[in-house]
């Protein structure tokens, strides 16, 4: 499986109110990225990015645009599927 790098997230009007609506701010999903655990291949060539918050784990849709750059389609609480897979994960 390939490995992404996110080193930034492309904010517009769009996906910071869109964010907003699952209770997700723009620091909470900018420390996601830098806590950055796993990803998997979404739909769409997205990816489903999953970080950590503080305790929260959270699950990012991105859109890779160009080296290290993505677009952040959405951003939401992982999850209880994702969660267990990243725990399990953790426990290694």
């Amino acid at each position: 499986m390939t490995r992404i790098k996110i080193k930034a997230l492309i904010w517009d009007e769009y996906n910071i109110k869109h964010i907003k609506k699952h209770n997700v701010t723009v620091r909470e999903a900018e420390e996601a990225v830098k806590n950055f655990i796993a990803h998997k291949i979404g739909k769409k060539g997205r990816y489903i990015a999953i970080g950590r918050s503080g305790t929260r784990l959270i699950s990012l849709v991105v859109r890779r645009v160009s080296s290290g750059v993505y677009y952040l389609a959405t951003a939401r609480d992982s999850s209880k599927k994702e969660r267990r897979e990243i725990y399990d994960k953790e426990k290694i």
